[in-house]
């Protein structure tokens, strides 16, 4: 809590942040920090918050829809290091009159490497093939098996075409993929770069040899990817999904996945995460990585700098640049 008389808001951060993040905010408020990174429970975070003015969360916080209505009245804003905000309901923020900002914008080159990186590592058997090294297996290829699957050339559908989906698109490209997209309306032309834009997703899917999935998630995105769906696409078609794991249905991906109806997965998000649907790991045709789309220093180093301009934004009485609510 802020000693009388300093002036400064208190902000409670509820986990550890790059150094230069911390040294920052420390600097610019009175912060309470977490150095032992310790998960903080809804509840012990909510009795910390009595002391504070704001609050800077991660999507790691498991805070459930009572958190927002639970807030004491000393909470103005809430700063979240993501540029997802599902955690988080906007209306109630805007019912409590506590406005909410994220970090749009400088987590979109990261995010898309690590999409990239599982379009590859899903279709050429990155995970089967680094188990077959690491168990002395190597003498088991064959000209024929194990066998990946080509990516160079071929279609790549993209849910979502904003700021991530055309940098995904743009990494596309450079393996002369043809770019298909489904987005609640298309996006400007220069932006699109030669994108093929689809009005319905079940337009969209048959046209995907690759599925990349950068929407966000909301009621209206929540289990769109679902038996339906994934029995539009091609058969040996590819997903992959950096966006939020509740988009995806686990139990048809799975199913899919287990029969062969599609090709391979490539997943760095997942619906519960970190406690992933156990039959993932029985599953040999799924490159998995553990929700590290953004992590890297600069992205992190980012990602956090944005929650303070915000902070500070906020707090000197302006509109803050990232503000998600109309508060």
């Amino acid at each position: 809590m802020a000693a009388a008389g300093t002036g400064k808001p208190r902000i409670l951060v509820t986990r550890k942040m790059m150094p230069e993040v911390e040294r920052r905010i420390s600097a610019e408020f009175h912060a309470t920090l977490n150095p032992d990174d310790r998960q903080m429970g809804r509840d012990e975070i909510l009795a910390e918050a009595g002391h504070h003015d704001g609050l800077l969360l991660t999507s790691f916080d498991k805070l459930g829809p009572e958190f927002i209505p639970a807030l004491p009245p000393s909470i103005r804003i809430i700063a979240t290091h993501s540029v997802g905000y599902d955690h988080l309901s906007i209306p109630q923020a805007e019912a409590k009159g506590v406005a909410v900002t994220n970090t749009p914008d400088v987590l979109t080159d990261a995010t898309a490497d690590v999409a990239l990186l599982l379009i590859l590592g899903a279709a050429r058997g990155a995970s089967w093939g680094d188990r077959m090294v690491r168990e002395n297996r190597w003498g088991e290829t064959t000209l024929l098996t194990p066998m990946g699957h080509d990516v160079s050339g071929q279609r790549l559908g993209i849910l979502g075409m904003g700021r991530i989906g055309q940098a995904v698109a743009r990494r596309g490209r450079a393996f002369g993929m043809t770019i298909h997209y489904f987005s609640r309306k298309p996006v400007a032309v220069e932006d699109a770069l030669g994108a093929i834009y689809h009005p319905r997703l079940e337009e969209l899917l048959p046209n995907c040899d690759f599925l990349s999935i950068n929407c966000a998630s909301t009621p209206e995105t929540r289990g769109m990817v679902n038996a339906q769906a994934l029995a539009l696409l091609p058969k040996g078609a590819i997903v992959v999904n950096t966006a939020r794991g509740d988009i995806v249905d686990d139990g048809a991906l799975i199913a899919a996945l287990s029969s062969g109806r599609l090709a391979a997965a490539g997943l760095d998000v997942f619906k519960g995460e970190p406690n992933i649907d156990p039959r993932y790991r029985a599953l040999d045709n799924i490159f998995m990585l553990p929700h590290i789309g953004s992590a890297t220093p600069g992205t992190r180093n980012a990602m956090g700098h944005k929650c303070i301009d915000n902070l500070l934004q906020f707090f000197r009485g302006e509109r803050p640049t990232d503000l998600l609510t109309r508060t």
